[in-house]
């Protein structure tokens, strides 16, 4: 089955601009007729984003971005999960808690290097989400402290310094173990990013694979022909399955990134998860 789909996409149960219902209906607006909302660490978003979906006619897979320790860049992405998931629950709700208190050593880091960024006022923009980096960047630009989201992210929120109060984050075995558990496939997210040669790559995904890492995002905004064709080589030869997303948080979030229909075989998925669900 080879349809528009697009197995990326964020909403405001972690850093996106849009609610679930809202990212729902711009996906359909946008020739999409199968979306993954994919929230960092959390899958708060999933439910109502099932049910927006079932009312106007799109297949919503819940979905969730898992970050791994093995690499600040590393991204699990956990595709077609069950209503029912515990320990995948209770991963996130680790994960969700090392974010917790991460805002505040951020706060401080920032004040540190002469930027008064209220605590207060990221977590207004977060709306009672996971409190995420893209908050802090957007109260940054706010205030004039920078003049973009990505020189927020270059001069202070993604350097070398920055990292050594980065936040705990399980292993990427540990993240796809609990995808399997939710009846989920791993993939993944934007190899790019890992900023690594093409073989060192090459070791990271035999070594995910034999973790049971199912797919490759060989699909992304961020990808050059050249990257998306050697990535499509590598799923080839690794035997893993081929996704792609735009990675959607919203214009305000990443001014560069559009909902993008991308014609993907998806039978590899099996049955959808939500299709045992039904509206009240």
């Amino acid at each position: 089955m080879t349809c528009p789909a697009d197995l990326h996409t964020h909403t405001t149960a972690s850093d996106g601009q849009y609610t679930p219902s809202q990212l729902a209906a711009k996906a359909l607006a946008a020739g999409i007729q199968i979306l993954a909302v994919t929230d960092h660490d959390t899958m708060d978003g999933a439910e109502e984003a099932v049910r927006a979906g079932q009312a106007c006619g799109l297949t919503v897979l819940r979905g969730v971005e898992l970050g791994a320790r093995e690499d600040r860049h590393m991204h699990i992405l956990g595709l077609n999960l069950g209503p029912e998931c515990p320990a995948l629950a209770e991963l996130c709700r680790r994960l969700r808690a090392s974010r917790e208190e991460r805002k505040y050593r951020i706060a401080a880091f920032l004040r540190g290097k002469g930027l008064d960024v209220p605590l207060e006022e990221v977590e207004a923009l977060a709306g009672g989400g996971v409190v995420a980096r893209p908050h802090f960047a957007r109260v940054m630009l706010r205030r004039g402290y920078v003049s973009s989201l990505r020189e927020a992210f270059d001069r202070y929120l993604d350097t070398d310094e920055y990292q050594r109060i980065e936040r705990w984050k399980a292993g990427a075995p540990e993240c796809i173990a609990a995808i399997h558990d939710a009846g989920g496939k791993a993939v993944l997210a934007h190899p790019c990013q890992l900023g690594c040669s093409h073989g060192r790559l090459e070791e990271i995904l035999r070594a995910l694979k034999d973790a049971g890492l199912d797919g490759i995002e060989c699909f992304y905004p961020r990808h050059s022909p050249e990257q998306t064709a050697a990535y499509l080589r590598l799923a080839d030869k690794y035997g893993l399955h081929i996704t792609g997303g735009s990675d959607f948080h919203g214009e305000a979030v990443r001014p560069d990134s559009f909902l993008t229909p991308i014609p993907l075989n998806l039978n590899w998925l099996g049955t959808f998860q939500n299709a045992q669900l039904v509206l009240n």
